[in-house]
């Protein structure tokens, strides 16, 4: 896939642009390394409808591609989560994410075209490592922030649990920007302006949120990480293993799922498989179904 296709226009809500910006994209993880419930002769019922799109049938594993929403507002140009990065010491969580060395997701930030300099806000939906790390990159030594003129939207009660945890995440993608005066630390029901706007989405971490936007009387939402692949469309009560509160994180995703549901909300997945984007719909024979938008779309 080309640079230029991973920066593809998702397409326009109102007055605001939408790019996908994506860093990696293809076959994740196994089911039942990722979900405890997640037991081959659970996923058996639901493979005729997950593959290949949502499952690759050859190496049965989900398809989860780890990438950031780009909005061009009227007022702003606004990042949503920032991926993996370059050069960070992380390997608690996935090993070959440490350490990475390509620039792609730099490359098609450009392809966008945006550059760094031209970011006004990173609104970070939680501070796990696929979410924050091209906040900062490697400069002479030190992490610096990546976007030398935006603040950093982030929310109180996940920035102190990221810090009381010290780990490589806070020091090399969060630390930095507090120190360079960047972060602003909010409440989750926070309001940027009458377009863009928080909802708390808690339990994956403590302070998780969702980052919502209107334009022209049509909305959506990018929901972090409070679902992550589409079989929890058939089992929202399916956690992933390194939920911070397994059970408030599925009461948020169904209540998320329920309320969503047949409504005109466009939604804007982490990681459900390309093109990402689509509304929440019922089904028949299980709880959820995810009706994808096309990439490119001139009106969603």
């Amino acid at each position: 896939m080309s640079d230029e296709s991973k920066a593809m226009k998702t397409g326009q809500l109102g007055d605001i642009t939408i790019n996908r910006i994506l860093e990696l994209d293809g076959p994740f993880v196994r089911p039942l390394d990722f979900f405890d419930a997640a037991l081959p002769e659970a996923v058996a019922p639901h493979r005729h409808w997950l593959e290949p799109k949502a499952l690759d049938p050859k190496t049965g594993m989900l398809m989860m591609p780890v990438q950031s929403y780009l909005l061009r507002t009227r007022h702003h140009i606004i990042l949503i989560d920032t991926c993996i990065g370059c050069r960070k010491t992380y390997d608690d969580v996935v090993p070959q994410w440490k350490d990475l060395r390509d620039e792609t997701w730099l490359r098609n930030l450009s392809s966008a075209g945006v550059g760094p300099s031209d970011i006004d806000y990173v609104f970070c939906t939680h501070l796990h490592v696929d979410h924050c790390g091209w906040n900062t990159r490697l400069v002479d030594g030190r992490w610096t922030p990546t976007f030398p003129n935006a603040k950093y939207i982030l929310a109180k009660d996940e920035y102190a649990a990221c810090e009381a945890r010290d780990t490589a995440v806070f020091h090399e993608n969060v630390a930095p920007i507090m120190e360079a005066g960047q972060a602003v630390l909010v409440d989750t029901d926070y309001a940027l302006d009458d377009e863009v706007w928080l909802t708390p989405a808690p339990g994956h971490t403590p302070g998780h949120v969702a980052v919502n936007f209107a334009s022209q009387g049509r909305s959506a939402v990018m929901t972090g990480d409070l679902i992550h692949s589409p079989i929890q469309l058939a089992h929202p009560e399916w956690h992933v293993k390194f939920d911070h509160d397994p059970a408030l994180a599925a009461k948020t995703r169904r209540h998320f799922l329920d309320s969503h549901c047949e409504t005109d909300i466009l939604v804007l997945t982490a990681h459900f498989p390309s093109p990402s984007v689509g509304h929440v719909v019922p089904h028949a024979e299980r709880a959820f179904d995810f009706d994808y938008i096309p990439p490119g779309a001139d009106a969603l």
